[in-house]
């Protein structure tokens, strides 16, 4: 049976952050991921982890700056001492909430910036991280986000991605293979699933145009996840998208997938907004 986990950053958006994690929990969830987690303690994340009986199976490092337009450092020229440190800070929170995957975001290039420098950035940036990632025991990933949404990104194809990989060399860096990205940009979501399926990782979903849930939308999701089934993943799949309503009444293809719990107790309560 597929996993798949919530992602609070993208639902359950009505309610205040801490309160996500019951509502996904109450939802059927057994795990959660999220973006950037940084506004919470580890231990006040721990916490609600713990009472609502979930994993976090993903977090992303720091991207920089986001209010200035900043989508990711490992990329970019000139910030590699700022781009260690925002890899300290997310080990540090994958570790102390047991999260082994860590999305590591490329960034977006100054106009005057050579392309084929901050290739070499990229790669030597992933390589020392991910022999970190190593003696943690972390995965981490990198994802091919279309350039519609997030204008100028470096890695918007999958091809680029895979090169980044293959350089490294490292079993501690893998794709996360997003599907609404991938029908945005290039199509062929079938047959990318394929060719890449030695190197992914984890894989999120939405549906275009809008990201919303798998049941709204231009794909066939249940084609989708009988491709994912018969490659045999074994991973979460990021529910990543985008309600047009109530987070809730946007589950119900969810009903058929909900994990069967052991025993059934109410998590607690979700907080008001």
């Amino acid at each position: 049976m597929l996993k798949f986990s919530a992602n609070i950053s993208t639902l359950f958006t009505e309610l205040p952050f801490r309160s996500r994690f019951a509502a996904a929990s109450m939802a059927g969830f057994d795990a959660v991921e999220c973006q950037f987690p940084y506004a919470l303690t580890p231990g006040a994340i721990l916490a609600e982890l713990e009472a609502n009986r979930l994993r976090l199976v993903l977090l992303n490092a720091p991207p920089g700056n986001w209010e200035e337009g900043e989508r990711g450092l490992a990329a970019l020229p000139g910030r590699q001492r700022e781009f260690e440190q925002a890899m300290g800070q997310a080990f540090a929170y994958a570790e102390a909430l047991d999260c082994r995957l860590i999305h590591v975001m490329a960034g977006v290039l100054p106009a005057t910036s050579d392309p084929d420098r901050a290739m070499d950035i990229y790669v030597e940036n992933l390589a020392q991280a991910a022999e970190e990632a190593r003696r943690r025991q972390i995965t981490l990933l990198i994802e091919p986000i279309n350039r519609r949404d997030m204008p100028g990104y470096f890695v918007s194809r999958t091809e680029t991605a895979r090169r980044a990989i293959d350089a490294v060399a490292s079993p501690h860096l893998r794709l996360q293979f997003d599907i609404y990205h991938r029908q945005m940009t290039e199509g062929n979501v079938t047959h990318g699933l394929r060719e890449h399926w030695d190197i992914i990782r984890h894989i999120q979903i939405a549906n275009p145009p809008d990201r919303r849930g798998p049941d709204e939308g231009e794909l066939n999701f249940e084609h989708i996840f009988g491709e994912i089934r018969a490659l045999g993943y074994d991973g979460h799949i990021g529910c990543e998208y985008s309600p047009h309503g109530c987070s809730r009444a946007s589950l119900e293809w969810f009903q058929q997938h909900r994990p069967v719990r052991a025993k059934e107790t109410s998590p607690t309560q979700v907080e008001s907004a």
